[in-house]
């Protein structure tokens, strides 16, 4: 419980009666603080304390710590995102919540990921693989790093669908040369699927950043 009181000469003083931390039997250079039982508990002086000066109770000490590993897991959770991506990565963004000791705790963070294709079929299928590696980075990847994932593996298959119109595989339905019938027909079937995707929209159009 607070303990405050004003001694005779007009000074302030946290014990009754103008008693100090000394007389009570602590050690010079620490304060007392009263348990709920009326115990007297030393508690040094560079202990953790609240923007009024006062020591943190036992549940706010809790806290601070539950927010300092919150800290550290959003940090580094976002420093993944950024060692895995690269230029692709913008930097990181955080949300702050005040602590019982006046300090500031992350508690939710994002970093911004380019999608744009690249100029050539081949360059976006290795802008998208590191698109995944950057979204699925962070030992706990959220819902909208695995739904950024699954768009850079859709434009996986869109690059190599059209590397492969391009190459004319299958395009004609003509069977190439040391190819079987049936797997050259299995081969137009998945670009047919895949044509079909692309024209449902299922790939991204153009160019675009998202944040996870």
């Amino acid at each position: 419980m607070a303990i405050s009181g004003i001694s005779a000469g007009g000074n302030f003083s946290p014990y009754p009666n103008g008693a100090s931390g000394a007389a009570r039997g602590a050690p010079v250079g620490e304060a007392v603080r009263e348990d709920e039982d009326g115990s007297a508990k030393s508690v040094p002086a560079d202990a953790p304390r609240n923007r009024s000066g006062e020591t943190l109770s036992e549940d706010e000490l809790r806290e601070v710590e539950e927010l300092k590993a919150t800290d550290r897991k959003v940090r580094q959770h976002e420093q993944a995102h950024m060692a895995a991506g690269g230029n692709l990565v913008t930097g990181a963004s955080y949300q702050y919540v005040t602590g019982p000791d006046g300090q500031r705790y992350a508690v939710a963070g994002e970093v911004g990921i380019n999608t744009s294709p690249g100029r050539t079929p081949e360059e976006t299928l290795r802008i998208a693989a590191r698109i995944q590696a950057a979204a699925l980075a962070p030992a706990d990847p959220s819902p909208q790093d695995r739904k950024v994932a699954a768009q850079a593996a859709r434009m996986q298959m869109q690059a190599a669908l059209e590397i492969a119109m391009r190459s004319g595989t299958a395009e004609d339905g003509t069977q190439r040369q040391g190819e079987s019938a049936a797997e050259n027909t299995a081969t137009g079937v998945r670009i047919d699927a895949y044509r079909a995707m692309a024209k449902a929209g299922d790939f991204p159009s153009g160019g675009f950043s998202v944040r996870v």
